[in-house]
């Protein structure tokens, strides 16, 4: 699990074919390797840990060098990260975001983060203004549901409230964003240009309110009926309306 909170900024400097994926060779400031160093402990990379890539989650294979100073490290993207993730159209050179995987008791201060993006999105626009940088992201259909103003939504790895959703939860929408200038500064988002393709990953409770009221109301439309406080009662979410004789 990760909170979408960038750790590092990371470098492409080489990926290679790997079957029908890639092998990505990283570069990073953060520690890396077992051992004792200047480093919190339990906060190294280590070989098999899991690292957040532009939003999405990928296993560390290779490290080179060891040491608290940062160096290189390897990962492979398969076949099902590049045709539904932006990671393949990376080039030599770009800037990554990248985000170790949370410890039990670490501070939140993103949201819930799976590292599994959901779907692509695509920027329509981005604006410096004084106090932020207004991006317009447009989604697919298939996440529509799941975007509401004031939720949380991961884009490439990044923890942002939504602002404002411009179209229907039954087709495709557009999205703001505003970014402060301490990120914009800290990933590598004040550099992005319109039509740029964007991982997007959903808020992880709302994928499983979904799935409970499809398992509790059935199939097609009755499984998505409208919350109300009746309907989260009849789910089982708090007691009775007062004057219910439920």
């Amino acid at each position: 699990m990760f909170s979408g909170i960038v750790e590092d900024l990371g470098t492409l400097v080489a990926w290679t074919p790997r079957g029908q994926g890639r092998t990505l060779v990283i570069r990073t400031a953060l520690p890396l390797g077992p051992g004792p160093g200047a480093a919190e402990p339990g906060r190294r990379v280590k070989l098999g840990d899991s690292i957040a890539v532009m939003g999405a989650c990928l296993t560390v294979e290779e490290l080179s060098p060891a040491g608290d100073a940062g160096g290189t490290f390897t990962v492979a993207a398969g076949r099902e990260t590049i045709e539904r993730t932006a990671i393949g159209a990376l080039a030599v050179g770009d800037r990554l975001h990248l985000e170790r995987a949370l410890r039990l008791g670490d501070r939140l201060d993103g949201h819930i983060v799976s590292g599994h993006v959901d779907g692509l999105g695509r920027l329509r626009s981005i604006q410096e203004q004084a106090e932020s940088w207004v991006l317009w992201i447009e989604a697919p259909a298939v996440l529509s549901p799941y975007l509401a103003e004031k939720g949380s939504v991961c884009v490439d790895g990044v923890s942002l409230t939504v602002n404002e959703v411009d179209g229907p939860a039954t087709g495709p929408c557009a999205l703001r964003v505003n970014v402060i200038p301490f990120t914009a500064r800290s990933t590598a988002i004040a550099g992005y240009r319109a039509g740029r393709a964007l991982n997007l990953e959903v808020d992880l409770l709302a994928r499983y309110l979904e799935r409970l009221l499809g398992a509790r109301g059935g199939t097609g439309d009755a499984g998505r009926a409208r919350l109300s406080p009746e309907r989260l009662v009849e789910l089982g979410f708090g007691p009775p309306p007062r004057g219910h004789a439920g």
